[in-house]
């Protein structure tokens, strides 16, 4: 019962990581290698989030590349 306990509590932390994971932020980085994350609930974030969006919106839809 124990080895069944411990592998519910793998899937479990597997889990918490994956959501963990999936939460949206933005990444700078810095001169020298140094990079923050930003996650999108706090206000950098959600300013880094904004910019980015209005962005890809000038940037347009994705082209396709002719087929050969």
């Amino acid at each position: 019962m124990d080895r069944v306990s411990g592998y519910a509590d793998e899937a479990a932390a597997y889990i918490r990581r994956r959501r963990h994971l999936r939460k949206p932020f933005a990444r700078v980085f810095h001169e020298g290698g140094r990079s923050l994350a930003y996650d999108a609930g706090t206000e950098e974030g959600r300013k880094l989030f904004t910019t980015a969006a209005a962005l890809i919106e000038v940037a347009g839809p994705l082209r396709q590349r002719p087929k050969k």
